[in-house]
């Protein structure tokens, strides 16, 4: 395997992350620090996140209503952390910021407000989490597009849908920025074009495009963002929705509370009769998660100062060295839509001739400490689709000898990934194809875990 020029690669990563020290025992002895090249999944925290939310720990209290000292520091912090959001997105003079938990929840907080009689448009290359809230709306009808080929092919197949639609009423596009799967940035520019041509809506999954790109919702000219924290090098349990007013406004609260409503009182007939808010609180309820939302706005403010052209160069050249070093192994599929010349964020998911990559992912933990994701990555209709199964396939974790269940192994980096953990897993992988494991794999609870050395077993 051909080492990477040092002039290709930077000596370290741009952006210290938490755990880039930490080592992990091998199975072939010994111990090594652990690659986490499973970004896509969640992102290491950021250790300026970390010591900023560390920093205003000691002065931890309740928002909004507090008349303390801490409690109105805390509510400064938290909506000055939407303001800081909202810079980070671009977004025009009248959007909302809200916290929620995560995509998953800010895109259901969305499907919920989607006024009755809309018609949703989605691809069915999408994450679970952009592809399934709208079902669960009764009053809400849902068009699922098939996996488009090319970036000019997705415009197209929208704008077909959209124009054929009937009745003519509210709709709403649902779209990733880039694909949890193989990385591709998608055409959001021209999809929002052909979506608001058409009279209709749009809102960015952007749980994999914010941490790698920057994104501005005025530029991209989309209705509502959404993305997650620990994606975006910040601790789990906060995300965002931002996006235009109207449909948040005039939509039942998310959840009914304290904090979304402005006054509660007895009706005459024994009734609860309430007024809830119309600003963001209104879908805000029950005490928010302030140090969820600070860390966010921190991640947002390092991202920023770091300086996204820098990011996005070194991350091409990771990205150009991990194919480059996929193509130089014998029987290494990397899964595209678009084609090899797409551009894409750190994300690459591949299949490996005679190996199940549940197996080979474990392979890569086990004995050489390197973190990557396996399966079909909550996007079981794009990962049946580019592999050619059938639509009811499973997926499943066994060993070689067990045939080829649907699946795939995922790598993935970011601003936190040392050059020598992109070098480790390029070696490893041709390792892997060439000698073989050394260690057998038996499935336990669903999944590979390490057994016994090969030459015990002979």
């Amino acid at each position: 395997m051909s080492a990477c020029p040092a002039a290709v690669l930077s000596a370290t990563a741009p952006l210290p992350v938490l755990g880039r020290d930490v080592r992990v025992p091998l199975v072939t002895g010994g111990e090594a620090s652990y690659a986490a090249l499973d970004y896509a999944a969640s992102a290491p925290a950021l250790q300026r996140v970390w010591d900023d939310v560390a920093a205003y720990a000691p002065y931890y209290g309740s928002v909004h209503r507090g008349a303390g000292y801490l409690s109105q520091l805390s509510t400064d912090l938290f909506e000055n952390s939407r303001a800081a959001v909202a810079g980070f997105l671009g977004c025009r003079e009248g959007d909302q910021v809200l916290f929620t938990r995560s995509t998953t929840d800010s895109l259901n907080l969305l499907a919920a407000a989607a006024p009755a009689g809309c018609r949703v448009f989605v691809f069915e290359t999408e994450h679970h989490a952009a592809l399934l809230p709208w079902e669960r709306r009764e009053d809400v009808s849902v068009t699922y597009l098939d996996a488009p080929r090319s970036a000019g092919e997705a415009v197209g197949t929208l704008e077909r849908a959209l124009a054929d639609r009937e009745p003519y009423g509210p709709a709403l596009v649902c779209v990733t920025g880039a694909s949890n799967v193989t990385g591709e940035l998608w055409p959001v520019r021209e999809l929002a074009a052909a979506a608001h041509a058409h009279g209709a809506r749009i809102v960015l999954d952007a749980a994999q495009l914010a941490p790698h790109h920057p994104v501005d919702v005025a530029e991209l000219d989309v209705d509502w963002v959404a993305f997650s924290g620990h994606k975006l090098y910040a601790p789990f349990g906060a995300g965002v929705l931002a996006g235009r007013a109207d449909w948040l406004r005039d939509a039942a609260p998310y959840l009914a509370g304290g904090g979304a409503s402005r006054t509660v009182a007895r009706g005459e007939d024994g009734t609860v009769e309430v007024e809830w808010h119309e600003s963001v609180a209104r879908h805000e309820a029950g005490s928010p998660n302030v140090i969820g939302a600070y860390a966010i706005a921190a991640a947002c403010r390092a991202l920023e100062e770091a300086g996204f052209e820098g990011l996005v160069e070194r991350e091409r050249r990771l990205v150009d060295r991990v194919r480059a070093g996929l193509a130089e192994v014998p029987g290494v599929r990397v899964l595209s839509l678009f084609g090899d010349d797409a551009p894409r964020v750190g994300v690459l998911s591949f299949v490996v001739d005679g190996w199940n990559s549940s197996h080979f992912a474990a392979a890569l933990s086990a004995e050489y400490g390197i973190g990557v994701r396996d399966g079909l990555f909550c996007a079981h209709p794009l990962v049946r689709t580019l592999l050619g199964g059938e639509r009811d396939e499973p997926g499943e974790c066994g060993t070689a000898d067990e045939g080829r269940p649907l699946s795939a192994v995922r790598v993935s980096f970011g601003a936190g990934t040392p050059d020598e953990h992109v070098e480790r897993f390029v070696r490893a992988v041709g390792e892997l194809v060439e000698r073989g494991a050394r260690w057998l794999y038996r499935t336990e609870s669903g999944r590979c875990v390490p057994d016994a050395p090969v030459a015990a077993a002979a």
